[in-house]
């Protein structure tokens, strides 16, 4: 059973000068690269009359300064972050100070199920506090364009993909990409919750996703069918190694993720941990604490 995957990793860009990826959207990418943010942060600018920006980005002059020029005088009045990581949230309130926007989000405090984040995680942007807090299936409207928030938690708990209305463009933000799957890290990540919001996006019938980072993800269906696909097959073989005696976080890295890259050898243990923590959901293994890399897994 093969759980390969091909990643599209070609992105054409300059840092500073926006893309323009459909009518009304434009695309800068923020100078964070880095090898869980590839080339940076994707930061959107939605709308021909008045625009909405979406994930800001770091907190960098010069990317901000870019935003403003690419609005190219024309009112933001909406700021909407995906998720609140810092990577996509640090700009925001310079941006807002700036134009006059409001901002717009999942509330992370109506997280349940324990699914609701690390309080002390270094990477989540805890002082972000939305001016309005957005719900699935809400829709955010501007002059000319129109956003439904999907709620996709899985990468991060309060997670919002956004489809633009009529455009047959989602927003995915970190939860599909194409240049690399995404990092699934507890407790701020939930696997079982990563995998209902994939099903979720197979019934989006969009022509292309436009992620946080990375280039446009095209035939986003099949693209998703083969995450899905992926993150099963990784789960068998997780389930397979257990029952053969590799059992600990520790020990499984080395055999699941091969030829591993040590930059991403972290998240890849994340990841890991995510997807022991479904099987033990799931009544296939037990396993008393999966962030102690050498707490055993037993099959059940």
């Amino acid at each position: 059973m093969s759980d390969s995957l091909k990643f599209n990793t070609d992105m054409q860009f300059a840092y500073g000068t926006p893309d323009r990826m459909a009518d009304g959207v434009l695309r800068l990418v923020a100078p964070n690269a880095g090898p869980l943010t590839f080339k940076g942060t994707n930061t959107y600018l939605v709308g021909n009359r008045s625009v909405a920006v979406i994930d800001p980005g770091p907190d960098n002059a010069a990317h901000r300064g870019a935003i403003l020029a690419a609005a190219a005088g024309r009112p933001i009045t909406h700021i909407i972050s995906t998720h609140a990581h810092r990577d996509h949230t640090d700009g925001i309130a310079a941006l807002k100070a700036a134009a006059g926007a409001s901002t717009y989000a999942y509330r992370r405090s109506e997280v349940t199920h324990g699914g609701g984040g690390d309080p002390e995680a270094e990477f989540v942007g805890h002082e972000f506090i939305a001016d309005v807090h957005v719900a699935h299936g809400d829709l955010i409207v501007g002059e000319d364009w129109k956003l439904e928030a999907l709620h996709t938690p899985g990468h991060a708990p309060d997670h919002l993909c956004l489809v633009l209305d009529s455009d047959g463009i989602v927003f995915s933000g970190d939860h599909v990409m194409a240049w690399n799957t995404s990092v699934v890290a507890p407790p701020e990540g939930r696997m079982s919750d990563y995998m209902r919001s994939l099903e979720l996006l197979l019934k989006q019938d969009a022509a292309q996703f436009l992620p946080g980072h990375g280039g446009a993800v095209i035939e986003p269906r099949r693209i998703v069918k083969a995450y899905l696909l992926h993150r099963k097959w990784r789960e068998q073989a997780i389930l397979d190694a257990v029952r053969s005696g590799t059992n600990t976080v520790r020990t499984l890295l080395p055999v699941i993720y091969r030829d591993l890259d040590k930059a991403v050898a972290g998240a890849a243990m994340m990841s890991l941990r995510a997807h022991i923590d479904h099987l033990a959901e799931r009544g296939l293994i037990s396993c008393a604490d999966s962030s102690n890399a050498d707490c055993e897994a037993v099959p059940l």
